[in-house]
């Protein structure tokens, strides 16, 4: 089996776990790395063996050298690149979120279908080894019809600043970086219902808070405490056609006493937890029981996830089978994020 040759497009912070997930898999190979900053690709392409390098993505698109390419760019980007790889004949792994707009996405996917090539959308959390065994407890019925869902993620100082605070180059703050996650995770494990209505709210009242001092934070490689454009906090009530529904707030920037990660999904036999440690409740013999898998890891594991993302990327561009994070998913997504978003703005609830 040749391996598959591989792009990377974006040589930034979350590239990085995409070099060295591609360099861990047997069947990949990296040819080519394309930045920007061109100094910058030139280090990644010597760390990981790259024979081409690039700082123009359309250069590297029409390298017939290349099979697939993954898209690690700013958000504002996402979608044409991806819609240029695609038409170029090449498979996708593009990092969350799939782009910036709903009209985007929908061009993105049709795309994929005229094209016939992969788009994977980069859910990592999708592929942790906690999830996979939750969803193993879930197609037994051991949770029974999941109808309500918790998530919040939240960063009491944790405005990365940079790109990430730039409106125009993010298409958002916290909802689109952290919340896509924590939706995301919730909605994949109830089913991936059907969305019915959205309400939500945004709130910009802090910004990023460079004042403080004595609590350290990561901060993005172009960090300026002067800019931010992106919302502080973002909240929202989504609601499905079947009855089920999703609360989530997540922040940048909150008067919190700790940074907090939770989620947790009810069902009508039992419940679980997946954030911060993997924990599932059960009722036996009318009691109510606490299950404790013992299993190496109950957090989220972000490297060994990445590892398993990759290589469900790279086996699906052997095999031509879907991947668990298709470009379908990608725009569903995007309806609920810009959903949250329009409701915010207008005050109001949004249905669909």
């Amino acid at each position: 089996m040749r391996n598959v040759r591989v792009g990377v497009i974006g040589a930034g912070s979350i590239s990085e776990l995409h070099f060295s997930s591609y360099a861990n898999n047997n069947h990949a190979k990296i040819v080519a790395v394309c930045d920007l900053n061109k100094e910058r690709a030139v280090q990644k392409a010597k760390t990981y063996g790259a024979e081409f390098v690039y700082s123009d993505y359309r250069e590297l698109l029409a390298n017939p050298e290349i099979d697939a390419v993954s898209i690690c760019t700013w958000n504002n980007s996402h979608a044409e690149i991806s819609i240029a790889a695609l038409k170029a004949g090449k498979n996708v792994l593009v990092e969350k979120p799939l782009c910036k707009t709903v009209e985007e996405a929908l061009e993105i996917e049709k795309t994929v279908k005229e094209t016939g090539k992969l788009l994977q959308v980069g859910f990592v959390r999708r592929y942790a080894s906690n999830t996979a065994i939750l969803q193993k407890f879930i197609q037994n019925n051991e949770l029974g019809n999941i109808y309500y869902a918790k998530a919040s993620c939240i960063r009491r100082l944790g405005n990365p600043g940079g790109w990430f605070s730039d409106l125009e180059r993010s298409g958002g703050g916290p909802l689109i970086d952290l919340g896509v996650h924590m939706i995301d995770i919730c909605w994949y494990l109830m089913g991936r219902p059907k969305i019915k209505s959205i309400s939500g709210n945004t709130y910009n009242k802090l910004g990023n808070r460079s004042n403080v001092e004595n609590l350290s934070y990561y901060k993005a490689s172009d960090f300026d405490a002067t800019k931010n454009t992106v919302e502080d906090l973002a909240n929202a009530l989504i609601r499905f056609e079947n009855g089920a529904s999703i609360f989530v707030d997540v922040s940048f920037s909150l008067h919190a006493k700790k940074d907090e990660i939770s989620v947790k999904l009810f069902g009508e036999r039992g419940g679980a937890e997946i954030e911060p440690e993997l924990l599932i409740v059960s009722e036996k013999y009318d009691t109510i029981v606490n299950l404790n898998p013992q299993i190496d890891n109950l957090s989220f594991d972000f490297v060994k996830a990445f590892q398993s993302e990759i290589d469900c990327f790279i086996d699906c561009c052997h095999t031509g089978e879907e991947t668990i994070s298709p470009v379908q998913d990608g725009v569903e997504m995007m309806k609920i994020l810009c959903g949250i978003y329009e409701s915010s703005k207008k005050g109001t609830e949004i249905t669909f």
